[in-house]
């Protein structure tokens, strides 16, 4: 019993430092790859600022181009249409599909269109996520070291038996899952 909580134990430390340098590491990726958790959390929030200046930037040029094309000044709405972002144009060329200037059951803006996101704030939504599933294996990878260290301080068999089985599921689960989790050098 001994030596297969010891086995236990060290492979739970390995990967709950594995899974806690992956959560460092994918935190900073969650604005532009920074390496440390605290400068991460300050690029987060320059990237969120960045994705909602550009949000901004579409509507003001996409209010621009109604106004054009409401005034029938054809020549600047399209001139206006062809300055749209990336991710405005795509949802913009899916929102006039729906002939929205006729159509009363047509999203009221592109902006309102599935087509339309935010590519840096869905970079770092994603980065963020996954420093966040590496938090949750480092958890249960402590939790693994728990049940494994307790099972020794129990004479009764059974108990450690059980105690040793929640940590060996728990441990395999964790690997599993972690194996699944892209890896952040």
């Amino acid at each position: 019993m001994e030596i297969v909580a010891t086995v236990l134990l060290s492979a739970a430390t390995v990967l709950t430092a594995w899974s806690a340098f992956q959560a460092t590491k994918w935190s900073g990726v969650q604005a532009i790859a920074f390496s440390q958790a605290s400068a991460s959390r300050t690029e987060s929030v320059r990237a969120s600022t960045s994705a909602g200046q550009q949000s901004v930037a579409d509507v003001s040029v996409f209010t621009a181009w109604l106004t054009a094309t409401d005034q029938g000044q054809t020549r600047l709405a399209d001139l206006l249409a062809t300055r749209f972002r990336g991710e405005l144009k795509v949802a913009f060329r899916a929102w006039e599909a729906t002939d929205p200037l006729t159509n009363p059951a047509a999203p009221a803006t592109p902006f309102a269109m599935p087509e339309y996101r935010s590519a840096s704030a869905h970079r770092a939504s994603e980065a963020n996520q996954r420093s966040d599933n590496y938090v949750l294996m480092t958890v249960l990878f402590a939790m693994v070291l728990f049940f494994g260290a307790v099972s020794t301080r129990f004479e009764l068999v059974p108990i450690q038996i059980a105690l040793l089985g929640v940590a060996g599921v728990v441990f395999v689960a964790s690997v599993a899952i972690t194996a699944t989790f892209p890896v952040k050098l």
